[in-house]
């Protein structure tokens, strides 16, 4: 397995880079808000203090080209090729029929990541491995498309890009345990990517 190292200036071959973004970065005083209500409400329910909330974004260096890996709304976006591989819905299922409410989830060779400038701690959770940098850009069509914001597989945790991108380091065999948010931060989500691919890598009973 690959543990979290320092990020170096200049990138290896076969690295992948873990982003951590305070959510409503970029200047999303809307999402910012209800994230702090959000999490306001868990912390009371949970007899714990609030943390800041985070999100998170992938960005691969593999055979001479950069990738970026995350996951954003399907609407409001300018460039035509940004790397689409697959998208769900947001809220209900019923909803995702209309762009408003559906996310994407990007495979973009020398793509963006939006509100990159406010990230508060970048990671380098694959130091040099060219092979698992393939296997998880491989992975990434392959992620479930469940509906943003709740907890359609019974994970105790809802679906976000916490994760997608839980799901694929896990699915990478990158050691997670090594993995977390920022300090005195929080990545919603997080514990949902982690279940669902260990359900996938789980011996058969009997």
């Amino acid at each position: 397995m690959a543990d979290a190292q320092a990020v170096a200036d200049v990138p290896p071959a076969g690295c992948i880079d873990l982003f951590w973004l305070p959510l409503g970065a970029g200047g999303s005083g809307c999402v910012r808000r209800n994230g702090r209500m959000f999490e306001a409400l868990a912390a009371r329910r949970q007899h714990r203090t609030p943390c800041d909330l985070f999100h998170s974004a992938l960005e691969v260096h593999v055979d001479g080209a950069r990738f970026t890996v995350e996951m954003v709304p399907a609407w409001g976006n300018g460039a035509l090729d940004r790397g689409v591989v697959t998208t769900g819905p947001v809220g209900l299922r019923l909803l995702g029929r209309s762009r408003l409410f559906r996310y994407e989830v990007r495979r973009w060779r020398d793509g963006t990541i939006p509100d990159l400038a406010d990230a508060t701690a970048r990671v380098r959770v694959v130091l040099e491995d060219v092979d698992l940098s393939r296997r998880l850009l491989a992975l990434v069509p392959g992620v479930p498309t469940a509906t943003w914001g709740r907890d359609e597989l019974g994970t105790g945790d809802m679906w976000n890009s916490n994760s997608l991108t839980a799901w694929l380091l896990a699915r990478s065999d990158v050691d997670v345990d090594a993995v977390a948010a920022p300090t005195g931060g929080r990545a919603p989500g997080w514990q949902a990517g982690l279940v669902v691919a260990r359900r996938l890598t789980a011996p058969l009973s009997g």
